[in-house]
């Protein structure tokens, strides 16, 4: 025999979950808006998701990062 439940409830969770994902919809579109007008000046966009994405970590951990990254370049000859 199923479970009785508060369908009032789980309707009102659905549907401020749904409202969630049209409002990430804009800033998202915002930030493809950007990235476009980026490139269409010069920029490369997947630096600039790098870059954003590298200012995000602490500091400590984007140094320790940044020396394994480059002992595992040497390793593998991209040492320019």
């Amino acid at each position: 025999m199923a479970e009785a439940i508060d369908s009032q409830r789980l309707l009102s969770f659905v549907e401020r979950y749904e409202r969630l994902e049209e409002e990430k919809k804009g800033p998202a579109e915002d930030q493809k808006e950007l990235l476009a007008e980026a490139k269409a000046t010069g920029f490369e966009p997947k630096y600039i998701r790098k870059l954003v994405a590298e200012r995000k970590q602490d500091p400590e951990k984007r140094k320790i990062d940044n020396e394994t990254y480059e002992l595992y370049r040497r390793a593998v000859g991209l040492d320019d």
